[in-house]
């Protein structure tokens, strides 16, 4: 009962400050963990524990198949290079980068330990780039690096740290074995998850067409994806990442509109809730992390934690900026290939690394003792610093980036909304001269109107030269404005009629949706 009661209160608090995030425009990973520590300080409140197995298999996968779900793979193909750049190179040279910062400037840190701690908190977060870049106006260039490279880093990232805790448990590394085992478990996990993409695309196409089972079916596949790759000592997250980069690509082909209108609203709903809970649940992990440390002052550990957050930060922007150049210099094909690189743009990519629940789940992960039976000594240090490297991130970094996107004069590349005005005035044509070619004798000219009329004025309000319109842009506003009072009409009549008993509930729920859909249709023509 206890536990239902504190879901229930989390959902609150969630929902209460996402209403506030969209007015104050802050990424509502910062207020969400913010006030998860202002609460978990509440006198009298018992300890809320974040199991790692709880992120790692009712979180995790969800929250990436998502992600990965609303990633073009053809944009994703086209920056396959920075993107790889980033989730492994950076992510190793970031974890190398952080062993030894942490080895040199924090006393008792042995390399094994200190490599632990760099390959915890080296992956930036999935969630937290999306949330910090959101409705910030960044090129579509820029958001698919980033959401690619969140995509990918976290299989990099935990990787590398099952080695590095293996060397600190067993006290014993192997670089070429650790490599080799690298490839499996990444290539597998890609392979993996690609054959379990493709076997329910076709599960998808032998059953029958609905909505209900098909949207179960798109939340199963990354826990499948997930738990089927791992029992294979594959890479989970590259399964799941995979499996749904595939199914989106090819969600056209086996989905009905009716599917994805009900899959796409239940997915927003639940990834809002997973990822409030997420993020509202790291926040209150601090006092337990406090509580767990000994014989060091708060002073000391704030000073810490600022150095390895420093070297978090400083080692991401060493490591963009010749990423970014220095195979443009080297390779004239990579020249030809891809667009020119702003300077601007790529120091937004250095300054977006913001850490997330995968860090802190890794480090809560940790064993307690080693393979003699010794305690893990440096274990709640590490754990704490985690903490540290995820709220600098998301408060220093997150709060930020807005005023950094501003100074920079960095605007929204409009080719893609050119490239969307292009293919719906397009679409208007072919049809109207489908219309003309296939239906004009056949049907009476009442009916051939009554059916063009629609299109034409689609074409109208998207033509941008004015001479070529038969309507001016306030009689086409005028057209919509009506349109909109009419289904109004609609709706008060349907609601007096239920209200009468002339017609049942189901009745008017039927009757409502078609109203919902050419609403959200005369809306989408009025943009």
């Amino acid at each position: 009962m206890n536990n239902i009661a504190l879901v229930i209160i989390l959902l609150t608090v969630v929902t209460a400050l996402a209403e506030i995030t969209d007015k104050i425009k802050i990424p509502y990973p910062i207020l969400l963990v913010l006030a998860g520590m202002l609460i978990g300080f509440v006198p009298g409140l018992p300890p809320v524990a974040l199991q790692p197995d709880i992120v790692f298999l009712i979180f995790l996968p969800p929250i990436l198949y998502a992600a990965a779900w609303t990633t073009s793979w053809p944009d994703f193909k086209k920056a396959k290079r920075p993107i790889t750049l980033l989730a492994i190179g950076c992510v190793i040279f970031t974890t190398c980068a952080v062993a030894a910062v942490a080895h040199y400037f924090i006393p008792g840190f042995s390399w094994a330990e200190s490599f632990v701690l760099g390959a915890i908190i080296s992956p930036p977060d999935a969630v937290a780039a999306a949330a910090a870049t959101k409705g910030l106006g960044l090129p579509k260039r820029v958001i698919t690096i980033l959401e690619g490279e969140s995509l990918v880093n976290d299989a990099t990232g935990l990787i590398a740290y099952r080695y590095a805790v293996a060397a600190v448990v067993t006290g014993t590394f192997s670089l070429s074995t650790a490599g080799v085992q690298f490839f499996y478990v990444a290539i597998g996990g890609i392979i993996f998850g690609l054959v379990l993409g493709f076997v329910f695309k076709w599960i998808h196409k032998i059953t029958p067409d609905n909505p209900t089972t098909d949207t179960t079916l798109t939340f199963l596949v990354p826990f499948i994806a997930y738990l089927g790759a791992e029992e294979f000592h594959m890479s989970g997250v590259l399964a799941v990442v995979a499996a749904g980069l595939y199914l989106s690509w090819n969600s056209s082909e086996v989905f009905s509109q009716r599917t994805r209108l009900q899959a796409n609203g239940t997915w927003d709903t639940v990834i809002f809730i997973l990822n409030g809970i997420i993020f509202i649940l790291i926040g209150l992990q601090l006092p337990g992390i406090l509580n767990e440390i000994d014989n060091a002052s708060i002073g000391k550990l704030l000073g810490y934690g600022a150095i390895v957050s420093l070297a978090v930060i400083v080692g991401r922007i060493i490591w963009v900026y010749p990423g970014a150049y220095v195979p443009r210099w080297l390779f004239k094909s990579i020249r030809e290939k891809e667009p020119d690189t702003n300077v601007r743009l790529v120091t937004i990519i250095a300054w977006s690394g913001m850490r997330g629940v995968v860090s802190l789940a890794a480090a809560l992960a940790l064993p307690l003792t080693l393979s003699n039976n010794q305690p893990f000594e440096n274990r709640s240090l590490i754990i704490f610093l985690t903490f540290c490297v995820i709220f600098s991130t998301l408060v220093i970094q997150g709060l930020s980036l807005r005023p950094l996107i501003k100074w920079l004069g960095i605007k929204q590349d409009d080719r893609e909304l050119h490239e969307e005005h292009e293919a719906r005035l397009k679409i208007a044509a072919a049809v109207i001269e489908r219309i003309e070619e296939e239906f004009s004798l056949s049907l009476s000219d009442e009916v051939l109107n009554q059916i063009k009329t629609k299109y034409e004025i689609r074409i109208q309000r998207l033509q941008k030269d004015p001479s070529t319109r038969r309507l001016n842009e306030e009689q086409i506003n005028e057209f919509h404005r009506i349109q909109h009072e009419l289904l109004l009409m609609e709706r008060k009549k349907i609601f007096a009629m239920r209200n009468q008993g002339s017609i049942s509930d189901e009745a008017l729920r039927k009757i409502e949706y078609e109203l919902d859909l050419e609403e959200a249709r005369l809306m989408l023509d009025k943009r």
